[in-house]
């Protein structure tokens, strides 16, 4: 009875003690955890503006100058429309017919010395250096990395062109079909909308490697929101062959192509 009599004792009393409840795992916290990067992570760092570029520039030929280059320790970013730039080799959708504004060369090459395929390679068009904004200075060249941001996706791409000095808001065909928006450089792109980050001192070799600019991307991306190399693609991270789907027109008319 007296064995009895202690257990049940022993069992009231770790029933009274107080209980000790699970510490909550931070979301983000457990090494090699994947974090599924989204537009929204990497808009959520780009909504305040360092500006360091001298002077604004024009989205379009015959609007007023109102984007500013930002910049951050990371990246430099821009807030822009997209225009479809189909410079470099002529392809089905990519050609003289298609585009009157066409040009078979892009400021940059493919390791084999041809010119890059707007087609098939997302890259963006940064403008020509000038006393308003040198990308050089900023850590940006051909190959380069990039996020470029619409909507609810997200295209990474890589820096394969340059156009005119005091314009901005230009990539490929590639990358417009990556973003869900109409390709056609006669009436495709979007007017406003459209963010660029480029990461600083960042480089794909060769720049023709699509799957490499993606993985880098990525991986910068997860730096610059600050959650490290545990991630994985985001919305529309790697939808360049959904290109048909979620299209709209409406961008404006640029003058001329690019510098390159």
């Amino acid at each position: 009875m007296r064995v009895q009599s202690l257990t049940l004792a022993a069992a009231g009393a770790a029933l009274l003690a107080p209980t000790t409840l699970p510490v909550p795992t931070p979301a983000l916290a457990a090494s090699g955890e994947r974090h599924r990067i989204t537009a929204s992570d990497l808009l959520d760092r780009v909504a305040d503006c360092a500006q360091v570029s001298k002077g604004r520039y024009r989205t379009d030929a015959y609007t007023a100058a109102t984007v500013p280059v930002c910049g951050t320790r990371q990246a430099v970013f821009w807030k822009a429309d997209l225009d479809v730039d189909c410079d470099g080799r002529a392809t089905a959708h990519c050609n003289r017919a298609a585009d009157p504004a066409f040009t078979a060369t892009t400021a940059y090459q493919q390791s084999n010395g041809r010119h890059l395929n707007a087609e098939t390679l997302p890259y963006i068009v940064v403008p020509a250096p000038s006393g308003r904004w040198d990308h050089r200075a900023s850590g940006v060249r051909g190959g380069s990395v990039a996020a470029v941001i619409y909507k609810d996706r997200v295209q990474y791409a890589v820096v394969g062109d340059t156009g005119p000095r005091d314009i901005i808001g230009e990539a490929s065909y590639a990358t417009a079909r990556g973003l869900g928006v109409n390709p056609d450089p006669r009436v495709g792109g979007v007017p406003s909308g459209v963010t660029y980050i480029v990461f600083k001192d960042s480089t794909v070799k060769p720049i023709e490697d699509r799957a490499a600019a993606e993985e880098e991307g990525k991986r910068l991306a997860a730096q610059f929101i600050g959650v490290g190399d545990g991630v994985d693609v985001g919305v529309g991270g790697d939808v360049g062959d959904r290109g048909g789907d979620d299209v709209r027109d409406g961008a404006g008319v640029r003058d001329g192509g690019g510098d390159g």
